[in-house]
């Protein structure tokens, strides 16, 4: 008769983490539970040990005797780790992808006031060789009616949610801005009767702000994106007006009136990388230091790779570099608790801090749905009046619910399958759906010429995140807050 108990028969296997080391400290980044924890002695002993290959209890039990530890310590020990999922006494368990159940309220939407802009930029996924949206035909500028029956379809879908959104998008945005503003006041005086909280912000190229449209923004507390892609030489290379001039000049002078006036809400820049325009620092100098951004967020254009404009993985590398050098500028700035504006790092850092774990790769068409001049209602403002992902019309039935369950099933991070090995998952799920769209000709397919970018990325933000963690953890206390 056998005397090996039930307990000793059980065997260990290494669960699936990411190791990363920062100021002197080991820590896992636990997938799929997005969770990080330091790991200590004994742990990474265990840990050691396991990535050889599993164990039987009894077996690894023994060599972490033999090393000099204590039984007590050592059950402890594996049970902490077991706990956290960084090992698994029995079979690996498979991860489950479940989608929700319940129809997801609305948090927000964006409102495409208008297809037309008077700037020419040759990347613009409006209007470039690769754009999928098709105006033609449509009217160039939404409605009264149409814009208050967007709010009205937020009002109604968004269920129990206190806070929601309202954004404002273009083409040029401000080319349609009666709208814009009687749109603000119908929400508001909706907010107003039903309890809710409304925000609102707005995408802009800056070439048509003045006094008027500025002391709006701020009296409204709506918070302001600039598209602006650097100094004089970087962004005129790329965002001209039709005549081929470009925008720098006109720009600059507004963007400083706009940073004077308005102090109510965040107003940040919002550069594109192409391939001429790919230097990271020179440009984040010049947008905070000589222009005034509090931040800047940067992020390549989305173009098929045959595209002139298109960056090459060569200078995405070297994106990645100047990324990671602005990163660790980001921790000096955090451990003096001072800010930094470089937003690529602090909305990553506040997605890892929160344990994130992404079933979706971005709210569209969960939380947040754009909608076209004309009503009809579409994944994002990127698929607005698009052939794909269009999901009903804000006069017509509103929401589509079998098209919106349809694209949550199909997209889930559990049907992405080329994704489900990969340590960054948690936070990237697969990557922008319009991106997968232009380079693979599918919404749902994975991102994977960016792969390693991302993990890349990740590592880096893990590192600054450990840093700020062991040695000013105070400072990410602000990134609990709302």
């Amino acid at each position: 008769m056998s005397l090996v108990t039930e307990t000793q028969e059980q065997t260990y296997h290494s669960g699936e983490y990411h190791g990363f080391t920062a100021a002197g400290v080991e820590f896992l980044y636990m997938v799929p539970s997005g969770s990080i924890f330091a790991l200590e002695g004994m742990g990474k002993r265990v840990l050691e040990l396991l990535a050889a290959g599993a164990l039987q209890r009894q077996a690894l039990i023994d060599k972490l005797l033999e090393m000099g530890y204590l039984l007590a310590e050592v059950e402890a020990t594996l049970q902490e780790l077991t706990e956290i999922d960084a090992i698994d006494c029995g079979a690996p368990r498979e991860e489950t992808f479940a989608v929700p159940l319940q129809e997801f309220p609305l948090q927000r939407v964006v409102l495409n006031v208008t297809n037309q802009c008077n700037l020419a930029c040759t990347y613009c996924y409006e209007y470039s060789e690769d754009r999928i949206t098709q105006p033609a035909g449509r009217k160039k500028f939404m409605s009264a009616d149409v814009a208050e029956a967007s709010v009205d379809m937020l009002f109604h879908e968004s269920g129990n949610r206190r806070g929601i959104h309202v954004t404002f998008f273009g083409g040029e945005t401000l080319l349609n801005f009666p709208v814009m503003r009687s749109t603000v006041e119908y929400a508001k005086r909706k907010a107003a009767k039903t309890g809710k909280e409304i925000e609102f912000s707005l995408t802009t190229n800056a070439t048509l702000l003045d006094e008027e449209k500025i002391d709006f923004l701020s009296e409204n507390r709506i918070g302001v994106t600039v598209s602006i892609d650097g100094d004089r030489e970087l962004h005129n290379s790329q965002r001209v007006f039709h005549d081929g001039r470009g925008s720098y000049d006109v720009i600059v002078p507004k963007i400083k009136e706009l940073l004077k006036r308005h102090r109510t809400n965040s107003i940040g820049a919002r550069v594109t990388l192409t391939a001429g325009v790919s230097d990271v620092r020179r440009i984040y100098r010049h947008l905070t230091e000589e222009i005034g951004f509090n931040a800047a967020g940067f992020s390549p254009a989305t173009a098929n790779p045959n595209r002139l404009y298109a960056i090459g993985p060569q200078k995405m590398d070297n994106v990645l570099d100047q990324f990671t050098e602005l990163a660790f500028e980001y921790r000096d700035c955090a451990l003096q608790n001072k800010q930094h504006g470089f937003t690529n790092v602090s909305d990553t850092l506040k997605e890892l801090h929160s344990g994130i774990s992404k079933a979706y790769a971005c709210g569209a068409g969960l939380g947040m749905l754009g909608v076209g001049t004309e009503g009809n209602v579409g994944l994002c403002h990127r698929f607005v009046d698009a052939p794909v992902a269009q999901m009903g019309h804000v006069k017509q039935g509103g929401i589509d619910r079998k098209a919106r369950r349809e694209f949550l099933t199909t997209h889930h991070i559990g049907a992405r399958y080329d994704c489900h090995a990969c340590w960054a998952r948690p936070v990237c799920a697969g990557g922008c759906y319009h991106e997968a769209f232009i380079h693979h000709g599918s919404t749902s397919a994975a991102n994977l010429h960016y792969c390693d970018w991302i993990r890349g990325w990740n590592d880096v933000c893990l590192r600054v995140y450990g840093e700020i963690a062991t040695r000013n953890p105070e400072f990410l206390n602000r990134f609990g807050e709302n």
